[in-house]
């Protein structure tokens, strides 16, 4: 015969809490979790496995491309905007394949050729996808008010804005070759964390053409308001970067050396 006996009211907290708890505070980072014994608390198990599925969800969203251009029109009213596209036909493609997403279509290649015709520029501003469209869908058009009106107020001539799906950055290297531009600047998703699913990034490169390796660049990585840089200071960032570029007519680590040197 079965012993049954009336079960114990659970009145304690079987959590025990980390010492590092009030590190916390200071970073978004997942530290001071806790234990249960020899196991990860239930409650910090279930927010891993949200903030993996957000970096997974941010992996995998589409840009979409028509509200972010009328987001990107009321900054720049003047410019002309292409909407093309790299060598990776699918998401699937592109992940598996990062060379083709480094590299135009050749309809894309033809588009921007026909566009740039015989001008020159001083500046190609490129917004792409990414491993994140949904944190340049959120941040680029922030940072590019602020960021092109400090191009404008400084007389530097931009190109046809660009916006690319399924791009890696070194893209930005054949889009300002053949929009005969002395720098290129791209806005990309960042590989998503899980604690910043959303992080966009800025690369810029000067005298950009194909072949470029990631030395010539210069990166300002974690723009986002919530724990990251905000628009304002990544605006200032991005052109502090391109008034040393052509002072200098240099970037990437060389720039950065001179910068360091005080040259």
């Amino acid at each position: 015969m079965f012993n049954m006996q009336k079960p114990l009211a659970v009145t304690q907290n079987f959590v025990q809490q980390d010492a590092w708890a009030t590190l916390k505070q200071f970073t978004n980072a997942r530290i001071a979790v806790g234990r249960t014994g020899h196991a990860i608390p239930l409650a910090e198990n279930l927010l891993f496995r949200a903030d993996h599925a957000r970096a997974r969800d941010s992996v995998y969203t589409a840009l979409d491309e028509d509200r972010l251009a009328e987001a990107l029109n009321a900054i720049t009213p003047h410019s002309n905007i292409l909407h093309i596209k790299s060598n990776a036909s699918t998401r699937q493609e592109y992940l598996q394949r990062p060379d083709r997403g480094r590299q135009l279509c050749d309809a894309s290649k033809q588009l921007v050729k026909e566009t740039a015709g015989q001008n020159s520029y001083d500046i190609a501003i490129i917004v792409a996808d990414g491993l994140s469209a949904h944190a340049v869908q959120l941040h680029a058009p922030g940072v590019l008010a602020e960021f092109v009106q400090l191009l404008n107020n400084n007389s530097f001539s931009m190109a046809p804005l660009c916006i690319v799906q399924q791009a890696r950055v070194a893209i930005s290297d054949e889009i300002g070759a053949l929009l005969n531009s002395k720098l290129s600047i791209i806005l990309i998703g960042e590989r998503p964390g899980l604690s910043s699913p959303h992080s966009m990034g800025i690369y810029l490169t000067y005298n950009p053409m194909v072949g470029n390796t990631d030395e010539s660049r210069n990166c300002i990585s974690n723009i986002h308001p919530l724990g990251g840089l905000s628009y304002h200071e990544a605006a200032a960032q991005a052109f502090s970067l391109v008034k040393n570029a052509f002072a200098l007519q240099l970037s990437g680590v060389y720039l950065k050396s001179h910068k360091v040197l005080g040259v």
